[in-house]
């Protein structure tokens, strides 16, 4: 057992949480939470330091990972392996890093933050997975949108603000989405009047509403929440 792994066990029974409550409220397996406290796992600093606020105690202890017998070896394994591979061609040499950034972040993804043409990247945000699913969406559906204008600022999802959204294929009921319909692409509230029509509503300070044909309409993604910028 790491002494990382110690100090996680010793904090989780002080504060008489089991491996399945910490894990829940991290949002990862129980199993991994299990091989954090054997030593089986590597952890970042930032997952450290999520566990630490969880537990109430201080464990990102600079000193503690860098020391780390396990630690060491790992990478002592990780070099080896590496140099053995030095003939390889570039596509596994980036396999073999990419399972490097895992074993220290695994239950972590970049999230990235684009606008509205869903082409340009401005940035990026990590995210916990668990059973291959962020905030309840498969992990390669999400991402987050920078709102580019006040369409629908009566809602509070004002220019500027970061939306965090899953990405869908119809149209949802009373939802807030990103589509493209008339030639442009907005954030519209959806209202289903039947079944070939929807009522499509913006608030720039007064309601403003639309009616148009279902089949004109393609829907991008669904706002699930929204970081307000103050």
């Amino acid at each position: 057992m790491s002494r990382v792994g110690e100090k996680i066990k010793e904090a989780r029974l002080k504060n008489g949480m089991s491996q399945k409550v910490l894990a829940k409220k991290l949002g990862v397996a129980e199993k991994f939470i299990n091989e954090v406290e054997l030593g089986r796992r590597i952890l970042n600093e930032s997952l450290i330091e999520r566990i630490g606020k969880t537990l109430n105690t201080d464990l990102n202890d600079v000193s503690m990972v860098v020391t780390d017998e396990d630690l060491n070896r790992e990478k002592a394994l990780f070099n080896e392996t590496r140099a053995n591979q030095s003939k390889a061609s570039k596509k596994a040499d980036t396999e073999v890093n990419e399972v490097w950034n895992q074993a220290f972040g695994s239950v972590l993804k970049n999230v990235p933050i684009y606008d509205y043409t869903l082409t340009k990247v401005q940035g990026s945000r990590q995210l916990p997975v668990h059973s291959n699913k962020i905030e309840g969406h498969a992990s390669d559906k999400v991402f987050y949108l920078v709102v580019e204008n006040d369409d629908m600022s009566g809602y509070r999802v004002a220019a500027g603000d970061i939306a965090f959204c899953h990405a869908i294929k119809e149209v949802e009921n009373n939802a807030i989405c990103l589509l493209d319909y008339n030639g442009k692409r907005a954030i519209r509230q959806v209202k289903k009047l039947d079944n070939t029509k929807v009522l499509l509503i913006s608030n720039r300070g007064s309601v403003m509403t639309e009616t148009v044909e279902i089949k004109k309409i393609q829907p991008v993604a669904k706002l699930d929440k929204v970081e307000i910028q103050l």
